[in-house]
């Protein structure tokens, strides 16, 4: 029988659990053009899954104010229809239905809003698996992934955040976990670039739902991390 190697998993939510480019790149196109502003090329959208939305509006637009009424926009489109045009990636509802079974903690970790996180997690029948969720709040109160990362590590034991791991799909992911010291599996089939998640140095690097359930699960078999190239 498969045992968890770590008592805790941390799961970004955006290019790990769920592919959400639609339903992201949609709104924002949405919202930029409600404002009038130049829609950006496919790939920088697709850099937009994954950081904090104003950020991303505000490097984009150069403007705070501007950026504020994007999010506004982007915000009663996406809790209206943008957070469903999403889909969870195959194998992953196996993959924590398994874990769970066999005792791991598993928590959500996202720098999306809390509220759509929550709702797509229910949506999707994803929010059963977790022991917690844990999103960025309307104040940015909780907004960068190192912030996410603190407060789910406020929810485990020390015995759970001495052997926790973090599971992301881009280089925040990866320096919010070391900001904590904990290590993170990148994973390849999200929205991070591969030169950059190799870059960043995570604790291992894999390319698909298969080869994550391998680190994370103990099936008898010796099975290492891929180091980045």
């Amino acid at each position: 029988m498969a045992i968890p190697r770590y008592p805790a998993i941390l799961f970004d939510l955006d290019g790990t659990l769920t592919d959400p480019y639609t339903g992201i790149s949609r709104t924002f196109i949405h919202a930029l053009s409600a404002l009038g502003q130049p829609l950006p090329a496919e790939m920088t959208l697709r850099t937009w899954i994954g950081p904090p939305l104003q950020a991303s509006f505000r490097a984009y637009l150069g403007d705070e104010e501007l950026a504020l009424q994007a999010v506004a926009i982007y915000r009663e489109r996406y809790r209206r229809m943008g957070m469903y045009e999403n889909q969870v990636y195959l194998g992953i509802p196996e993959l924590l239905g398994t874990l769970q079974t066999t005792g791991a903690k598993l928590y959500v970790a996202t720098s999306k809003l809390i509220g759509p996180a929550q709702g797509i997690l229910d949506h999707f029948a994803l929010a059963p698996f977790f022991h917690g969720v844990v999103g960025a709040t309307p104040d940015e109160r909780i907004s960068a992934k190192s912030d996410v990362i603190a407060a789910v590590l406020a929810m485990l034991t020390p015995a759970e955040r001495q052997n926790c791991v973090l599971v992301g799909d881009t280089t925040y992911d990866i320096e919010g976990a070391r900001v904590h010291d904990i290590p993170c599996i990148a994973v390849s089939y999200g929205y991070g670039e591969l030169a950059d998640l190799q870059a960043a140095q995570p604790y291992a690097l894999v390319h698909s739902v298969d080869e994550l359930a391998t680190l994370l699960l103990d099936v008898g078999e010796p099975s290492s991390p891929t180091p980045p190239a």
